[in-house]
């Protein structure tokens, strides 16, 4: 599959993690039509992210060819935290992915931003609040 059509199909399937995450539908309609990103902080208040945040969401799929369709951020007891939600290049991966939301867990890359050699991937909690998604765990 050529890069063009792998972006298209990855798009397709952010769109339904977004409504299967009861996003609200502005934010779904910016990330379909316009590819504008929304990021989720205290309690689901949607954002849009800022030049520096853009920064890193444009450098994580670069290097992992992933499509990030939401961003939680997180002022933690270990640092602030941003939590990105990503629909990877590996297909056979999506229908868990997808079953893994029903579970309120998502697979996720996380950037720790106060020290960033601790910035993983990994299963965060997710859940739907106020429009947005809070992270759990």
């Amino acid at each position: 599959m050529v890069a063009e059509e792998l972006r298209a199909v990855q798009k397709e399937e952010a769109v339904k993690r977004m409504k299967a995450l009861k996003m609200l539908d502005q934010p779904i309609k910016e990330f379909e039509e316009e590819g504008k990103l929304n990021l989720s902080e205290s309690h689901g208040i949607l954002y849009w992210l800022d030049e520096e945040e853009q920064k890193m969401v444009d450098q994580f799929e670069k290097e992992h060819n992933g499509l990030v369709y939401h961003v939680i951020k997180s002022f933690t007891t270990i640092g602030l935290m941003y939590s990105l939600l990503y629909v990877s290049e590996y297909l056979e991966e999506w229908q868990m992915d997808m079953e893994n939301i029903d579970d309120e867990c998502q697979l996720a890359y996380v950037v720790n931003k106060d020290m960033p050699g601790c910035s993983e991937f990994g299963t965060i909690g997710v859940k739907p609040m106020n429009g947005g998604v809070v992270r759990t765990w």
